[in-house]
């Protein structure tokens, strides 16, 4: 297969059809082309990454060390690489997407520039047909959605919006070249992660940084610096362990920590505090699991979140801001950040916080922005308000399952899948850590493997039967969302407007939407399945 096949659409259908070429599009395209299936890859940026790929803003940096948020398949690609840095940074981690790419030959069966506009079943000849923003159009016996949790920007409706007449940015749209914040007053809104990673790098370059905040949020510091060179080779020396290790720890990941199974209450006050300590000392998202009970356990939640807010109190001088940093709702509830020096950046002289939880964003203005009756003036306005998650790039498509059944119709009280993997009414079509999976609870490349290595294990199943299609029955996708609704409800999760629940999104169902029950035992229920000939599936 060269480039010049992708030119134009093939003459006969394809085995599988790849939308995205993040980390698992690669992936799935690499497992499709070693089993001598005909693949190909579309995606829309004019190169692989996924995420890292749009994710440009200053500071923009993974919140899983290096060594465990990178590919497992491939023994010989985990000995070679190295990673320079604990927390691995957007452009070290784009260029290991590259080297992937290219090591594996990837590239010349991936159509880039190129957007899915529209995905039709014909029932008839048991094919999909993709049709795309460069007029091609595709057929395939099978659908892979690699379309990221976090690919569609969220940009709210603000009043004259277009009107500004500075410099505009959002973090998931960052030019390539780089920004140049010198001499310049910038606004900033939201206090989201990708807030929290570049407010330290943009106070350090401007000269005055405005963050108009509606939530505050947790942050763990990371710790970050070079990596410990003695560590990696220590990982590298068994790593087949590691990972393993890794795959039993209920997010895929922190096997390298201290570990404990105890609850809150059976510590005392001292305990609590240097457990706490030490977890804040490592740094990352381990913090969430100091106790077993913070994310189940209203007043153990407290008690760790407590801990956080007077971190913050001991780091920023002025106490009107501090109180105003302090988040006061659940700890976990929202994804926890990690970050590099984002509360100290407050002690700044040139770095304002303004609280627009009560008095919202009245309307952006030529020159700035209007909150609380005051108008503040800009050079640069930077948007750093998230992303449609989760289900925002899926239902961009127009996609039309059996019956001409469309998937915005499905969805419109809320995504519905069986696994995370499949959809009733959807054959031969598979998403891909979207939601009903662990998705981002997870370690994402090690979900991404999972998902990858079963979708392509049940294809050899249906070469080897000789069938034709599989597909969710409506059965066991109900029983799928009861379940994860019925693990959600134990927990905290849902008891804030976090983006797991689709609650930055003005008219987007509220449900939540990752599987809590942690990677182990969605692995595990996802092997049962297989094992008992596709529980939950029509096979014909």
């Amino acid at each position: 297969m060269t480039n010049s096949y992708l030119s134009s659409a093939p003459s006969e259908p394809l085995d599988v059809l790849i939308v995205g070429a993040g980390f698992a599009g690669m992936y799935a395209l690499h497992r499709a082309l070693t089993s001598n299936r005909r693949a190909i890859a579309i995606e829309r940026g004019n190169g692989v990454g996924g995420t890292w790929f749009w994710n440009r803003y200053p500071g923009a940096r993974c919140d899983i060390q290096s060594m465990e948020y990178s590919y497992s398949f491939d023994a010989e690609l985990q000995q070679s690489w190295s990673w320079n840095e604990r927390y691995a940074g957007q452009p070290e981690i784009l260029d290991y997407a590259n080297h992937v790419a290219d090591r594996f030959g990837l590239r010349p069966h991936i159509q880039f520039e190129t957007t899915v506009t529209q995905m039709v079943y014909l029932e008839d000849q048991k094919l999909w047909e993709t049709q795309t923003t460069n007029g091609d159009r595709y057929l395939s016996r099978f659908c892979v959605m690699a379309t990221g949790c976090l690919s569609s920007t969220n940009l709210p409706d603000f009043d004259g919006l277009s009107s500004f007449q500075g410099e505009a940015y959002h973090t998931g749209q960052w030019p390539h070249e780089p920004v140049d914040f010198a001499g310049k007053n910038v606004g900033i809104i939201g206090t989201g992660s990708s807030a929290i990673q570049s407010i330290p790098i943009i106070a350090e370059q401007c000269k005055h940084l405005t963050i108009f905040q509606r939530t505050a949020n947790y942050s763990i510091p990371a710790h970050n610096g070079p990596i410990d060179e003695a560590y990696a080779a220590s990982i590298k020396a068994d790593y087949d362990h590691f990972r393993t290790q890794n795959k039993a720890m209920f997010a895929g990941f922190g096997a390298h920590q201290t570990r404990w199974d105890d609850s809150v209450f059976d510590a005392d006050e001292e305990t609590r505090q240097a457990r706490f300590e030490t977890r804040w000392q490592e740094g990352g998202l381990g913090f969430s699991s100091s106790f077993n009970d913070t994310g189940s356990d209203l007043t153990a939640n407290q008690i760790a979140a407590e801990f956080v807010r007077n971190k913050i109190r001991s780091t920023v001088d002025d106490p009107v801001t501090a109180e105003l940093l302090c988040p006061d709702q659940v700890i976990g509830c929202k994804r926890v950040c990690v970050d590099t020096n984002y509360y100290a950046t407050f002690n700044r002289s040139n770095v304002s916080l303004v609280n627009v939880k009560d008095q919202p964003i009245e309307t952006i203005t030529p020159s700035g922005l209007i909150t609380g009756g005051q108008e503040y003036n800009f050079d640069m306005l930077v948007f750093a308000t998230g992303f449609d998650a989760m289900t925002g790039t899926l239902l961009k498509i127009d996609i039309r399952g059996q019956d001409g059944l469309c998937l915005q119709e499905k969805w419109a009280e809320g995504p519905k899948t069986y696994l995370g993997l499949a959809i009733a009414g959807f054959p031969n079509f598979f998403t891909v850590s979207g939601p009903g999976s662990p998705s981002v609870l997870s370690n994402m490349i090690v979900t991404i493997e999972q998902h990858i290595n079963w979708i392509m294990d049940c294809l050899e199943h249906l070469s080897a039967s000789g069938a034709q299609t599989i597909e969710a029955t409506q059965e066991a996708e109900s029983d799928w969302v009861e379940l994860g609704n019925t693990i959600a409800d134990g927990t905290l999760f849902p008891t804030c407007n976090s983006w797991y629940l689709g609650a930055n999104v003005p008219g987007k169902p509220r449900i939540f939407m990752p599987f809590v029950g942690g990677f182990p035992t969605y692995v595990e229920i996802c092997d049962q399945v297989q094992q008992t000939d596709y529980r939950g599936f029509t096979i014909q």
